[in-house]
Parts: C-alpha cells; sequence; structure tokens
C-alpha cells in the first residue's frame, strides 16, 4: 500500500471517529436550519417552575459581527423535548448577542443581559417563563466607562446570591477592552432591584483576562474564573470577592484547568460541589471537560470527558432530578457546526 493510500486511511478513520463523537450528541440548534446559517454562543438557565430556557446567537456566518439575532428555545421536560426557534432580540442589520440570563428567585422573572454591537449593554426580561417578552431596556450609561470600547456580557449564565449579606443581588460576569490599549479586561456588573437598576464592579487589574465566569462561595464569597490569553501559562486565572463583586482580589492561575482561549461555565451543583466545563487543551479547542470541585475550587478531584472531538463554548445546568445538562458548540473539522447537549447523570460525579 502506497504512502498516499495510507495516508487517505488516515484521515479516513479520524473522520470517522470525529463523526461518532458529534452523532452521540443532540443537536439543540443545527447550522443551516430554521434561518439562520451559523449558531454560536450558547448558555442556558431554568426557571423556578424547572422548565429549560436554551439561549444563543443566531448569525449568518461565522464573523462576530454583523446581522446577529438573539434566538431561544425552551424544554418542559427536561430537555427531552424543545419548543419551536423564537427569536428574541433582532435589530435589523445589528449584533444582538453575548446572552447572560438568570431568573430571580424573588418574583420568577427571566432577566438576560446581553449587548448590542458589542458597545451597548440591554437587559431583556420576562414575567411568564419566556414565553413573551418586554422591550429590551439600555443600561449602558450606568455600566460602561467612557474610554471602554468593545463590552461584552457572559457569555454564560448570571448568578443571584443566597448569601445573607448581598441575598438577591444578580451578578453578571462581563468584559471590555479600553481606548488606545489592546489588553482585554474581565468586571461584573450586578443589581440589587431585581435587575431595575446596575452597577459596576471594578475591574481585574490584570491584562489579558475577558469572557468570564462566576460562582458563590459557601462562606458568601465570589470567585471568578477568566478566560485568559497570556500564554505565559495556558490555563484559567482567578480573582475572589469578598463583598460581593464590587472589588476584586489580583488574579492567579489555576494551573489544573487548562485551556486554548475560550469560554467555560461554572456551576454551583447542590451546595456540596462546583463545576467547571471547558475544552480542557492547551492549544486546540476540543476535549470538552466536566471538572467537578468538592473544596470550593481550591482543587479539582474528577474530570468528566464530555466531548473528546471539537468543542468550544459551553454552559451548564443542574436538572430537577440531580443531573447536569452541558449544552455547546461541536462540529466535524471545527467546533461549529452547531449547538448539541449531553445529559450527565449525577452517579458519574457523585461518589
Amino acid at each position: 500500500m502506497s504512502f498516499a493510500h495510507k495516508l487517505l486511511l488516515l484521515l479516513l478513520f479520524i473522520t470517522i471517529g470525529l463523526y461518532a463523537q458529534v452523532s452521540k450528541a443532540t443537536y439543540l440548534f443545527k447550522n443551516h436550519v430554521d434561518g439562520y446559517g451559523v449558531y454560536r454562543i450558547p448558555t442556558i438557565i431554568k426557571t423556578k417552575s424547572g422548565k429549560l430556557l436554551a439561549f444563543c446567537e443566531g448569525r449568518q456566518s461565522l464573523f462576530d459581527h454583523g446581522n446577529i439575532d438573539l434566538v431561544m428555545k425552551s424544554s418542559l421536560d427536561d430537555g427531552k423535548t424543545w419548543s419551536k426557534l423564537h427569536v428574541l432580540w433582532n435589530e435589523a442589520s445589528n449584533t444582538c448577542g453575548n446572552p447572560s440570563p438568570v431568573i430571580d428567585e424573588t418574583t420568577g422573572d427571566v432577566i438576560v443581559l446581553a449587548t448590542l454591537n458589542n458597545d451597548k449593554v440591554f437587559v431583556l426580561r420576562s414575567k411568564n417563563e419566556g414565553e413573551s417578552w418586554e422591550t429590551p431596556v439600555d443600561i449602558t450609561s450606568s455600566i460602561k466607562e467612557n474610554d471602554w470600547r468593545w463590552y461584552a456580557t457572559g457569555p454564560v449564565h448570571a448568578i443571584q446570591l443566597k448569601s445573607d449579606t448581598y441575598k438577591g443581588r444578580i451578578v453578571v460576569p462581563c468584559n471590555h477592552t479600553v481606548d488606545g490599549n489592546d489588553s482585554h479586561f474581565s468586571h461584573v456588573i450586578y443589581s440589587d432591584d431585581k435587575g431595575l437598576t446596575w452597577k459596576m464592579g471594578e475591574s481585574i487589574t490584570d491584562k489579558g483576562t475577558d469572557e468570564c465566569t462566576v460562582v458563590e462561595l459557601k462562606d458568601g464569597s465570589l470567585m471568578l474564573n477568566m478566560r485568559n490569553r497570556d500564554r505565559t501559562l495556558p490555563c484559567r486565572k482567578i480573582s475572589k470577592s469578598s463583598d460581593g463583586g464590587k472589588t476584586w482580589s489580583t488574579s492567579s492561575f489555576d494551573t489544573t484547568l487548562i485551556e486554548p482561549i475560550c469560554e467555560g461555565a461554572l456551576l454551583r451543583y447542590e451546595n456540596s460541589a462546583i463545576l467547571f466545563s471547558n475544552p480542557s487543551h492547551k492549544k486546540k479547542r476540543k476535549n470538552l471537560t466536566l471538572h467537578i470541585s468538592s473544596d470550593e475550587g481550591k482543587t479539582w478531584s474528577k474530570n468528566i470527558i464530555v466531548h473528546n472531538g471539537n468543542a468550544a463554548y459551553s454552559d451548564i445546568v443542574q436538572l430537577t432530578n440531580k443531573s447536569v445538562f452541558c449544552i455547546y458548540e461541536t462540529g466535524i473539522f471545527l467546533p461549529y457546526s452547531g449547538i448539541v447537549f449531553k445529559i450527565i447523570l449525577p452517579n458519574m460525579f457523585i461518589p
């Protein structure tokens, strides 16, 4: 057999393997279906009644700008069946994206923070678990400095705090760039009145962090887990806040959580563990992994491979039966053929 034939067979086996990985997952948003060429940037939350709401960007191409809509689907049965696609926000040829949803536990309102053209920030609200939506409200003036340029909310679920001191506070992970500065910075915004008014927390002072995700620790402090553009160490960066997100510690590397520069998602699981999903690879967006910590993020004692092929952005939510629902981007040759999901049963990560 010639070298060319051997190479062809090798490529064929690789393709079959990649296809098998993708085929095991279930598509929720598939490219070239329902009027959009590309679906990216998935997020998910569970309402007070247990309804799942999955959000993403409906695009015409892979470009991060242009005519992009914010779309969603819902499920009443823990992801077994899904509604038709609903266009949540469409502003003609503008970019509506970077969804960061959260549930207000008092009212049950669904609150979604999102951006217009990565410049202005809006609040979208539903009082009936996503069946209808109020007109988006522009909050940019209260949460953006004059010299900030690029601005993104999430793109991952936000949280509402449960500890006594800041109980009810909504905290949204964000990132931005500054005029005349090529560096990226992570920050959060927060609301103490159910999303009606908003304030900025201070930015992480270290350059090179951007997309981030946040979790409340048992002692009431917050942990911010950040995408890291500094390739000195190809891993996530961590910062903590003891005042509900107003100020943050100097960031540090979490060398256990390697990454290729990609988004990731934190989740408080019950009151016993913290989960984190991301592509666990130093260079490529692949090997989507669910990391489990039983000591409040100090160490990550167990890892579950969700998808060992191409995979990029993800989000996670706990289902009513204590399983974990993971929504993520994937594809055969690139991780952008659509958005799929897998359900990780609790016996896979609970002793």
